[in-house]
């Protein structure tokens, strides 16, 4: 296929060659690969600029969205690539092949940087969806110690700030070594933020100080660039529809009663068989007996609590021995009035847990996992009524566009980066119709706080691309 560049797209590629270190900030369905793949191609074949490239990736993207781009565009002919995915013995067959580009997933980097230690071959790295390095874990620790065998680096992402300004340092760090944002992260904190919540006297939660957003965005501007979809790309409209849910009222009470109590007895029924085998002996909780029939939901914490409440408002939950408990069908129920609405047309259904997904198959048999072989084309080809997706594994690399345009959240997740890359799998080019986005929200619930919540984190990730993105027609000026 031709590639004829837009002209943002030119200029995000032409920002990548002038720098060697960038964060190309650009949001869903702006072509983050193929700008980053042409300019590697012009680094490697016409600059001589770089050696080999290693590409870090989530596994889906990793083995199929980088791979068949490459394939994809006539312009990139040439260009050789291995993926380095599967056991040692797959890994080190793949790097043995010394292609152009060598692509692995984020799991493969602490093996990758043992494996080379001082050897380390790749002088350029891309990091796709650099906000999965927001945290400094292992897969951050790893691949700092090789960065300053790195001359070129690029991160691309469109969610850079999906919990709060406060993610920012790891990710510029390992661009640009603490140049923007300070050398460690205690200094970051200390300069531009405030503790707002302290446990056993050590702060837990920031917020930024006075002025402090605007003296962030400042020192990014010479490494990051900002692409929104909607300043570049005519995007059908987008629809979030809410319906508020009434619990039945003893779901309700339950639901009060673990909220207040942490601890919620539950006699074991046999509804749907979601349970698994009863507990051989009785149990005391609080000093009361409860025999074999009887199980009990429990929160040791407030973040177990916060699950615990979560999985209660779709309906079932975990208790204490791993076994589901039904509390109620308002939401089952209500998934199926949606999808009768739908009158046949494909619907998407996001879950957030294991029980959620064998409720919503036992209610509607036709219902497909998009993990499953040959899902995702089956879905674009419109044969798949239901499909059923866990954002964590939707949310990167699928192009679901082509087979629908209404997608529904039966539970949401806290984290916004999950959220707004598993709406894109709909709403992005090569969607022809307007995209409705359902959320199923528990009236008086935990789930009216998560809403709260995703809207307040993208709050704050809007005013950071928004102060970062490109302005067209200062490039334009510049280039004439």
């Amino acid at each position: 296929m031709k590639y004829n560049p837009y002209p943002y797209q030119a200029y995000a590629e032409q920002f990548v060659l002038d720098h060697p270190a960038v964060g190309l900030l650009l949001d869903m369905g702006l072509g983050k690969t193929v700008i980053t793949l042409t300019a590697i191609f012009k680094l490697l074949y016409d600059y001589f600029t770089i050696d080999r490239v290693l590409v870090i990736a989530p596994k889906y993207p990793a083995t199929e969205t980088w791979p068949r781009e490459i394939m994809k565009w006539d312009h990139l002919r040439g260009l050789t690539y291995a993926v380095a995915v599967g056991d040692t013995k797959e890994r080190i067959a793949a790097l043995q092949q010394g292609a152009d580009i060598t692509i692995v997933n984020v799991d493969v980097i602490p093996w990758l940087v043992d494996y080379y230690k001082r050897r380390w071959p790749f002088d350029c790295v891309v990091i796709d969806e650099l906000s999965r390095f927001k945290s400094m874990k292992v897969w951050w620790k790893a691949l700092r110690r090789v960065r300053k065998y790195i001359t070129r680096i690029v991160g691309l992402t469109g969610t850079p700030a999906p919990n709060g300004l406060i993610d920012l340092w790891p990710q510029m760090y390992l661009l640009d070594g603490g140049a923007a944002l300070g050398p460690t992260v205690t200094r970051y904190r200390e300069q531009y933020f405030r503790a707002s919540k302290y446990i056993n006297g050590r702060p837990v939660d920031w917020v930024p100080k006075p002025d402090a957003e605007t003296q962030i965005y400042s020192r990014l501007e010479g490494l990051c660039v900002s692409m929104m979809s909607d300043d570049y790309l005519q995007l059908p409209e987008r629809l979030d529809v809410r319906h508020d849910i009434a619990l039945p009222p003893e779901a309700l009470a339950k639901y009060r009663q673990m909220e207040r109590d942490m601890l919620l007895p539950y006699i074991i029924a046999d509804r749907e068989g979601l349970h698994q085998t009863d507990p051989a002996s009785p149990v005391m909780i609080n000093g009361t007996r409860y025999d074999s029939r009887d199980g009990y939901i429990s929160a040791g914490s407030a973040g177990i609590l916060a699950n615990k409440l979560l999985q209660m408002t779709g309906g079932t939950a975990y208790d204490s021995e791993g076994r589901t408990a039904w509390l109620h069908d308002a939401k089952l129920d209500a998934l199926e009035e949606l999808i009768a609405e739908a009158n046949g047309q494909p619907v998407l259904v996001f879950y957030g847990y294991k029980h959620e997904l064998a409720r919503i198959k036992k209610r509607f048999p036709a219902a497909v996992e998009v993990r499953e072989p040959g899902a995702v084309e089956r879905w674009n080809r419109g044969d798949i009524p239901v499909m059923l997706a866990h954002p964590a594994s939707a949310g990167h690399g699928l192009n679901l566009q082509e087979g629908g345009h209404i997608a529904v959240w039966y539970s949401l997740p806290w984290s916004l980066e999950l959220y707004q890359q598993a709406n894109k799998r709909l709403h992005r080019m090569g969607q022809r119709s307007t995209v409705l986005i359902h959320h199923l929200v528990a009236a008086g619930t935990i789930d009216e706080r998560v809403l709260e919540v995703l809207s307040g984190k993208a709050e704050t990730q809007y005013g950071l691309l928004s102060a970062l993105k490109a302005r067209m027609e200062n490039m334009r000026e510049t280039q004439n």
